[in-house]
C-alpha cells in the first residue's frame, strides 16, 4: 500500500511537471544555415610557419536531438594568403574544403556553443626553386566555437580550429570570425 502512494504522488508530480517542461524552448540551433567567414590562418610547414588570412563561406543543417542540444552537418569552402617560405622555395596554401560533423549545445536563447570534427582537404603550391607543383593534402579538422544571435536569425560567432594534413606533416591553426544568418 505504501508503495502504491508513493507511485500515485509520483504521477500527479510527473503530469503536473510535464506542460511545464514542453513550455521550454530548445536554445540549440535547427534549421539550416549559411555564413561567411574571415580570421587567422598559421600553418606549420617545411620546418617552418607562417601567418595569413583564411576567407571564405560555409554552410550546414542543425537537427535537434534534445532540449537544448543539435547534432548538425557542415561544409566549408576557404582559401588563404598565407606562404611559407620565400619568393624561391615556399609553400602555398590554396582552396581548403571541409565537410564534418558537430554537437551544438544551447547556453542561452541566444547563443550556443559546439564543437566540431570531420575531414579536410587543402590544396598547397610548392616551390624548390627549380620546379613549382601543386597538390592536394587530405586530412582532419577539430575545433570549437560559439554563436550569437544579433537579431532575428542573423548571428555573429567566433570559432577556433585544428586541421592536420597527410600524417601530421603540415599543421594548421586557425581563428575564424562568422557572420550568418539560418533559414
Amino acid at each position: 500500500m505504501k508503495n502504491i502512494a508513493i507511485l500515485a504522488a509520483a504521477s500527479s508530480i510527473a503530469l503536473v511537471a510535464t506542460p511545464a517542461l514542453a513550455q521550454t524552448a530548445n536554445t540549440a540551433p535547427v534549421g539550416p544555415r549559411v555564413e561567411a567567414l574571415v580570421g587567422y590562418d598559421s600553418l606549420k610547414a617545411l620546418g617552418d610557419t607562417d601567418d595569413g588570412v583564411v576567407y571564405g563561406v560555409g554552410g550546414g543543417y542543425d537537427f535537434a536531438v534534445g532540449n537544448n542540444v543539435s547534432l548538425g552537418l557542415d561544409v566549408e569552402a576557404t582559401d588563404s594568403t598565407q606562404k611559407v617560405g620565400d619568393d624561391t622555395v615556399y609553400v602555398k596554401s590554396g582552396r581548403d574544403l571541409y565537410a564534418g560533423g558537430r554537437v551544438s549545445f544551447g547556453i542561452s536563447d541566444k547563443a550556443n556553443v559546439y564543437v566540431k570534427g570531420g575531414y579536410t582537404n587543402a590544396r598547397f603550391k610548392a616551390s624548390d626553386g627549380v620546379t613549382t607543383a601543386a597538390d592536394n593534402a587530405d586530412g582532419w579538422r577539430l575545433g570549437t566555437g560559439l554563436q550569437y544571435n544579433i537579431a532575428g536569425k542573423a548571428y555573429v560567432g567566433g570559432e577556433y580550429r585544428f586541421s592536420s594534413y597527410e600524417g601530421g606533416d603540415l599543421k594548421r591553426h586557425q581563428v575564424a570570425l562568422t557572420l550568418g544568418t539560418r533559414f
